[in-house]
């Protein structure tokens, strides 16, 4: 039921948005963070359909993120086939393995904006599949008709599925109801398997909203305060409701979809069924945030 929570000392800086390590830092942290040497990194694209972000280069180590298809991120180090990276879009950092990233930037045009999708090797829907991209995923189209977009490689995306990338979902708690039934997957982003604040940023991106990614940084940098009331009345569509370690969206006044280890998966409950049960694992609702609108334009 927990989602990943921040463990900094207090005033510092927060190591999952921040490059930094004893022997390496980013260049922007000089000054700021004691490393033996700073580098302003090189640009980078995810060429996967997307690839776990670890806090440390094993495979064995449980992921905190996930990178997805077309996000740019900037490379610190590279080495023994690992690069340390942080990602353009919500500033994580972590490693991922060398082969998930082709050096240089990318200008994307479209993303995906359906729970999922294929890219095939030509602009048929009978041939061979090359990768799955989920919701998010970022691409650079060079031609498209009324069927398909053509990427580089001579690489092909149904049209319908993909928007432009400054066209956004009207409503970002329509987009959490479609993933319902998605397994629980800690660290996960995609209708593969998503966590709690993975559910809450995947939502807000399509709508357009800048999301961070976990739940601590959500509570703190989302919305405004709603007062909580003893009856939990008075909560909208669209409020964030905020446990020790886990988040949820209210889909109405009295329902509300969360991706949660309970149900290990996506599911719609009563709040105050919900409520209930996590205050015996977590405690009570620490915070409700109202963004005050369902898209970001």
């Amino acid at each position: 039921m927990t989602a990943k929570i921040s463990n900094r000392a207090s005033g510092a800086l927060d190591p999952r948005r921040n490059a930094f390590r004893s022997d390496l830092a980013a260049k922007v942290l000089e000054g700021v963070v004691k490393a033996e040497r700073y580098v302003a990194g090189n640009p980078a694209v995810v060429v996967r359909s997307s690839v776990p972000l670890r806090k440390l280069p094993d495979p064995s180590y449980g992921f905190e993120t996930e990178a997805l298809f077309g996000e740019q991120v900037t490379i610190f180090d590279d080495a023994g086939g690992w690069a340390w990276i942080q990602l353009a879009r919500d500033g994580y950092v972590g490693y991922v393995p060398s082969d998930a990233l082709r050096r240089g930037i990318t200008q994307a045009t479209h993303k995906i904006h359906t729970l999922g999708t294929f890219v095939y090797s030509a602009p048929d829907i009978k041939s061979p599949p090359l990768l799955h991209l989920a919701m998010n995923a970022l691409l650079t189209a060079s031609a498209a008709d009324e069927r398909f977009l053509e990427l580089e490689g001579r690489a092909y995306v149904y049209a319908r599925h993909a928007t432009f990338v400054d066209r956004h979902a009207r409503d970002f708690v329509e987009i959490a109801e479609r993933f319902i039934g998605t397994p629980y997957l800690w660290g996960g982003r995609t209708h593969i398997g998503l966590d709690c604040s993975g559910l809450v940023q995947t939502s807000l991106i399509a709508a357009g909203f800048v999301a961070p990614r976990d739940t601590d940084m959500q509570q703190a940098e989302l919305g405004q305060n709603v007062r909580i009331e003893g009856d939990l009345e008075g909560l909208a569509r669209g409020d964030l409701v905020f446990w020790k370690g886990h988040v949820g969206i209210m889909i109405d006044s009295v329902l509300m979809v969360h991706a949660n280890a309970h149900h290990m998966q996506v599911a719609i409950e009563p709040l105050l069924e919900a409520a209930q049960r996590i205050r015996k694992a977590s405690g009570d609702i620490v915070a409700v945030k109202r963004l005050g609108r369902l898209t970001a334009v």
